[in-house]
């Protein structure tokens, strides 16, 4: 199971929706007061009907009872209106809000550190980026108006009841005890299977997702049982926690059914007994128990949406929840005195697993070629992702310029460090948009100049609207394999940064094009650093120096020359290569 992203407390789903409603305040405000007068217009209705009673018992005209019911009619009326009204700003709230609480997961996805979210999954993010954000505009557009205006309903509803006596009053909340009994019943275990919920759609969404993007690794080592095992176990984890929730529904509610007639019977035979005695009016007892009939409705709406606030709660948590997820350095870090990289007793060890990098010592002088090879699995591509800022080591450091690179803000890894490796991604949108992402500011002159540079420009000039065609998965001009990979060189060549790291960034391209491309960033890359994971050992014969990794230490540095004449494992490797004897024994080129 991946380590999904952190879930917030309660109290910080209260500040954060305090925080929303402050952002729209007017319109909140608003909202309270055009529910509060809606609620008192429907005040009017009962307590009319019950003087009409009393009028007519004490020999009251038919022109009594007219007047009072025109009053009846234009209250009913204005209580529409009002309410209309109410859910019409209620909306437009929810609306805006809901707005703000997208803009905000979206800007706080940006600032993850890439590590956190490869830890994390994709499927946790696209989970809580998807149905927990609709969760929690539904609550905002739908939920948030329902509840306030039947909140408020029910106070003054119950407040009218103690006006007309306050015995009767005291009787209509001490029936409702039941219904309080089964929400604190509720409340206290529907957080936790809310959580669980969201926690198991998350996994089912990232073993998805995980399958799908990684169909082809699966069938070529026949992993198809493995997969569906784990989809299945998936599944019967998320079925589980939804019978619970769907389980604490049942009950509630139909605890809630039932309890509702329980007010309105005692209030009848409570207000008999007084009117018996003549302490209360024969009108005064149908108003209480028209009011509390009246409290039906809004009372179950209440309870409703509490069941949906709690489910949509959940949500808002794990949406806030990304808000306490490890952020990336902030602006403001100390700039490198230099673009020296040292790497110091560097070692490293994913969560679950052993060490990967042992004790790493290594120095890349500024504008130095190195290449890093090794067997698979000796740690050379946790070393790149070391260099390029996006882990930190367990100890040791990795430094520029005497600056961690771990320290440096987003803008300032950007123009120091990049890391190419095989998996690219086109974005959505036209051949400019992908390539601005590296520099908003570059224009067609210096974006042709990338693209020529990585051996581009020919298949973009060919496009039907050059640099203004659209791509995606949908378009009829893709860019998939060797053309995503130029695209994705071409943005390093518009970053412009002193270090490059390429981690198999030409592992897709056809050995022509790889060296066509590799030479045009060495042109382009000219007095600058460039760090290759070398998977083809020309590579390594055309660097300054190379590194060999194995069981991640480093155990071989020097010049391609050197290191074949020292015939130990990187001559092995290099013999191995061009077929003229076997590596050495659990090593093969890679």
């Amino acid at each position: 199971m991946t380590a999904q992203l952190p879930v917030a407390e309660p109290a910080d789903v209260r500040r954060a929706a305090g925080r929303l409603i402050r952002a729209d305040g007017r319109a909140f405000a608003v909202v309270l007061v055009l529910n509060a007068l809606a609620a008192a217009a429907g005040l009017v209705g009962p307590w009319l009907l019950g003087r009409i009673i009393d009028e007519v018992r004490a020999g009251g005209g038919v022109a009594v009872v007219d007047r009072l019911a025109l009053v009846i009619l234009v209250c009913a009326l204005g209580q529409l209106l009002l309410a209309r009204g109410a859910r019409y700003v209620g909306y437009r709230f929810g609306e805006r809000t809901l707005a703000r609480v997208r803009e905000e997961f979206v800007e706080r996805t940006l600032t993850l550190p890439a590590s956190v979210v490869e830890r994390a999954g994709t499927g946790d993010l696209t989970a809580r980026g998807t149905a927990d954000v609709s969760a929690v505009g539904t609550t905002l557009r739908d939920a948030g108006p329902e509840l306030l205006i039947s909140s408020v309903q029910c106070l003054f509803l119950l407040g009218a009841v103690f006006a007309l006596d306050p015995l009767l009053g005291a009787c209509a909340v001490l029936a409702q005890a039941g219904i309080w009994l089964a929400l604190r019943w509720y409340l206290r275990r529907a957080r936790t299977g809310y959580l669980a919920e969201g926690a198991a759609t998350s996994e089912v969404a990232e073993i998805l997702t995980a399958t799908a993007s990684g169909g082809r690794t699966v069938e070529a080592f026949g992993l198809q049982r493995r997969r569906i095992a784990a989809s299945r176990d998936a599944l019967e984890t998320s079925r589980r926690t939804r019978l619970y929730t769907l389980y604490l529904r049942t009950v509630f509610f139909v605890t809630v059914e039932i309890s509702f007639v329980l007010p309105v019977a005692v209030v009848l035979l409570v207000g008999g007994a007084l009117h018996e005695r003549g302490t209360v009016s024969l009108g005064a007892v149908v108003a209480a128990a028209l009011y509390l009939r009246q409290l039906e409705s809004p009372l179950d709406q209440v309870l409703m949406r509490v069941e949906q606030l709690q489910a949509s709660s959940a949500s808002f948590a794990r949406v806030e929840g990304l808000g306490r997820a490890p952020r990336a350095v902030p602006s403001g870090s100390p700039a490198p005195a230099d673009d020296r990289i040292d790497v110091t007793d560097v070692r490293y060890s994913y969560d679950r697993g052993g060490e990967v990098l042992r004790g790493v010592d290594l120095t890349v002088r500024p504008g130095e070629r190195l290449a890093v090879v090794g067997p698979s699995g000796a740690g050379k591509t946790t070393l790149s992702r070391l260099l390029a800022g996006i882990d930190a080591p367990r100890s040791g450091s990795v430094t520029v310029g005497g600056v961690p690179i771990v320290d440096l803000d987003p803008e300032q890894l950007r123009r120091q460090v990049v890391l190419v490796t095989q998996e690219h991604h086109v974005f959505l949108g036209t051949v400019r948009d992908n390539l601005l992402i590296a520099e908003p500011s570059a224009g067609d002159a210096e974006l042709w100049a990338a693209l020529a540079a990585v051996g581009a420009e020919d298949w973009v000039q060919e496009l039907p609207d050059g640099l203004d065609t659209e791509l995606g998965p949908d378009s009829p001009h893709r860019a998939d394999g060797s053309r995503a990979q130029q695209l994705a060189l071409a943005r390093v060549v518009l970053a412009d940064p002193h270090t490059l790291i390429l981690d198999e960034a030409t592992a897709l391209l056809d050995p022509a094009t790889a060296r066509h491309t590799e030479r045009a960033l060495a042109a382009v890359l000219e007095g600058r650093t460039v760090i290759a994971i070398a998977h083809r050992l020309h590579t390594a014969h055309d660097a300054d120096r190379v590194a060999v990794m194995e069981d991640g230490r480093l155990t071989e540095l020097g010049t391609h020359d050197s290191l074949v004449a020292a015939d130990g494992a990187y001559a092995s490797l290099w013999h191995s290569w061009h077929g003229e004897r076997p590596g050495l024994p659990g090593q093969r080129p890679s």
